[in-house]
């Protein structure tokens, strides 16, 4: 087992060494089901496919091997994910993958499946999925990811094994970043932190100027509210800057995908698209166009986790609490705020911020919550 094979996983040794132990002790019949809980960016999906790989290599996880090159390229014949790109997982995608679930593996010693952002199942398809776990084939494995276990129903929490992932450290996001990534170990520690130790946003932002300057402008327009005015043109600046962040997260992805599926049909870039054709090109549209939806939806909902991050700042000044700043280059801004206003009023815009990111889950119409928002943000300041 190479120790390099785990290093993505940042300030997870818990779990990484419950993991550790049931590859190497796979040949006394591995646990069937798995469910990897854990905050956005603590690294759930990592872990479960370094797991899967692991699992199938000969060496217990040497990264260079056919069984772990295959893997991390999501080409593995015995490794299936499930990714959804909409809100809701269908029944049918679980369906599908039941099936699957009961062919044997074609060169590794277990049949994986893992379903990604499992709290997105609806209970009629989780139910479905019950019935799998109940009596799983021999040497299929099922992993699972979500937030938390709440997220899932009882019935599937009992029949599974438990692996949790906690929040890594700034340090431990920004160690990765350098080794990783070659991140200026400066500009690590700043990100890492500005991330508030996402380890995904984390490399973003390491990684892209233009990703930092969006961020910076967002929170900026927030601290510049002064009038209903400013409150207006604020929420349609953070609604411009979610849309430049989403296109920059699909637009290169769908192009690859547009490339790819053009090739393996035959067809040259700029080639007319024959009838027989056509409908497999229009799946890949309508499933681009949901993944744009949803990449709006998140790009929305990281604009207000920032701003919690950014008010949490204004009420740790106006607290005294000596807590480092997650804003640092905010600083006087932030000092601004807090001494133009309240403790108490902080809170309130915190409490409205939880409310607007639950108001964007429920497919309120965006405009529409992030200008009761601002507005809030203007009685505040």
């Amino acid at each position: 087992m190479s120790k390099d094979f785990w290093y993505e996983l940042a300030g997870q040794p818990e779990a990484l060494a419950q993991v550790k132990r049931a590859v190497e002790t796979r040949g006394e019949n591995v646990f069937h089901s798995w469910l990897i809980t854990g905050p956005p960016g603590s690294g759930r999906s990592v872990l479960a496919e370094k797991f899967a790989a692991a699992l199938q290599c000969p060496e217990m996880g040497c990264g260079v091997c056919r069984s772990c090159v295959l893997a991390a390229s999501h080409t593995h014949p015995d490794i299936t994910i499930l990714s959804t790109e909409k809100v809701q997982i269908a029944i049918a995608e679980v369906r599908d993958l039941v099936v699957q679930s009961s062919f044997g593996s074609s060169m590794g010693g277990y049949r994986i499946m893992i379903i990604e952002d499992a709290d997105r199942m609806a209970p009629v398809a989780a139910n479905v999925l019950l019935k799998a776990l109940e009596e799983p084939p021999a040497n299929t494995i099922w992993i699972l990811c979500a937030p938390s276990e709440v997220d899932m129903l009882p019935t599937i929490r009992s029949r599974v094994r438990k692996l949790n992932l906690k929040v890594p450290s700034i340090e431990d996001v920004a160690k990765l970043l350098v080794e990783r990534d070659q991140v200026d170990p400066k500009l690590a520690t700043l990100v890492a932190a500005e991330a508030q130790s996402h380890v995904g946003m984390a490399r973003r932002l390491a990684l892209s100027p233009e990703v930092r300057k969006r961020r910076h402008d967002y929170l900026q327009a927030a601290m510049s509210i002064n009038n209903v005015s400013h409150a207006v043109k604020a929420a349609e600046k953070w609604l411009d800057l979610a849309k430049k962040d989403a296109l920059a997260l699909t637009q290169e992805r769908d192009e690859e995908e547009l490339q790819s599926i053009l090739h393996n049909l035959g067809l040259a870039p700029g080639d007319a698209v024959p009838p027989a054709y056509r409908p497999d090109i229009k799946r890949l549209e309508e499933g681009q166009k949901r993944r744009a939806t949803r990449s709006l939806r998140d790009g929305i909902d990281r604009i207000l986790v920032d701003l919690l991050a950014l008010y949490r700042d204004v009420l740790t000044v106006q607290l005294f609490t000596g807590t480092a700043l997650v804003n640092r280059d905010l600083e006087i801004q932030i000092r601004e705020v807090a001494t133009s206003t309240t403790a108490a009023n902080t809170i309130h815009v915190i409490d409205e911020i939880e409310k607007a990111r639950h108001r964007i889950d429920r497919n309120v119409r965006d405009i529409y919550v992030l200008d009761s928002l601002a507005t809030t943000l203007k009685r505040s300041a």
